[in-house]
């Protein structure tokens, strides 16, 4: 039961993060079955079936905010649920980890351009033209969805970060179109875990555990998201993708723990700072906008 409460509270925190940034529910609550011993299928069977309940009250709630672009989820949907059904059924077997440190290094270069993008605009507001290509949005639901039933994250890793770079969604359309299109990839990734491991290969409890805890989250954060500046928002992401993607490549490089843990605070330190200089920048905008007098026709 005690076990069963902490992956509830996992849940929570998870999709809290999740639905605020993009991205980390399947990578948090993963990584802590794991560590209790679940094998790695079925670490990741449990958080795709958790994920259909809290990706679809996380859509709603981000739809409810208009933090939703529909066309580029219509366009992800089909991708990713194919990505995800052959990545729990054909690829289930295969070594996800040998990928994860070449597609860690991609996603660290990615996330600190979507953080010099975001502070590099000083006094000027973010501007987002255009709207993904079918041809950018429909490999990157592929690849995302099949990273994401083999490693049990990877769909909010990859979708937000490609999406944030490409300048062309503002950062709560990113947020919230990835985690409404996940609903699709995690029904998915579900329906080829059972069909590979069957029902009793699945620990139904910590579905249920994930899934309350991550249902009561998810409104929170479409709410965050919904409130959020984008130059704020955009920050925060991306210091997220440089902190977890930065530790895969340390430790697939050999690093101690030690190291890696000093590295990790140098980070976490920067993405602080990061942060606190976007919310200054974002106030100043806001003052000088103030101070602008208002023509009246």
């Amino acid at each position: 039961m005690r076990k069963l409460i902490v992956l509830g509270v996992v849940g929570l925190l998870a999709q809290l993060i999740d639905g605020s940034l993009g991205m980390a529910y399947g990578v948090t609550s993963s990584t802590l079955l794991l560590a209790a011993g679940v094998a790695p299928a079925a670490a990741s069977a449990a958080v795709h079936f958790s994920e259909i309940g809290t990706s679809l009250v996380s859509g709603v709630a981000h739809s409810r905010f208009g933090n939703v672009d529909w066309r580029t989820v219509g366009i992800l949907a089909v991708p990713g649920f194919v990505g995800a059904f052959a990545g729990a059924t054909f690829l289930v077997g295969l070594d996800g980890d040998a990928a994860k440190p070449w597609v860690a290094g991609l996603l660290l270069g990615l996330g600190g351009y979507v953080i010099w993008r975001f502070l590099a605009l000083g006094g000027r507001r973010p501007q987002f033209r255009g709207r993904p290509s079918v041809g950018f949005l429909a490999p990157m639901g592929l690849f995302g969805g099949a990273l994401d039933a083999i490693g049990g994250g990877g769909w909010g890793p990859v979708g937000t970060t490609s999406l944030l770079s490409s300048g062309r969604l503002e950062p709560r359309k990113v947020v919230g179109s990835i985690d409404t299109s996940e609903f699709v990839v995690a029904v998915g990734g579900s329906l080829g875990f059972l069909l590979a491991l069957g029902s009793a290969g699945i620990e139904w409890g910590y579905v249920v555990a994930l899934l309350v805890g991550g249902v009561l989250a998810a409104p929170v954060a479409a709410w965050l998201v919904r409130i959020m500046p984008a130059r704020i928002l955009g920050v925060a992401a991306g210091g997220l993708i440089v902190l977890t993607n930065a530790r895969t490549v340390a430790d697939s490089l050999g690093a101690d723990g030690a190291t890696v843990g000093m590295l990790c605070l140098g980070l976490f330190v920067l993405w602080v700072a990061g942060i606190v200089w976007a919310v200054r920048q974002e106030r100043g905008v806001r003052a000088v906008a103030d101070r602008e007098p208002v023509l009246v026709a």
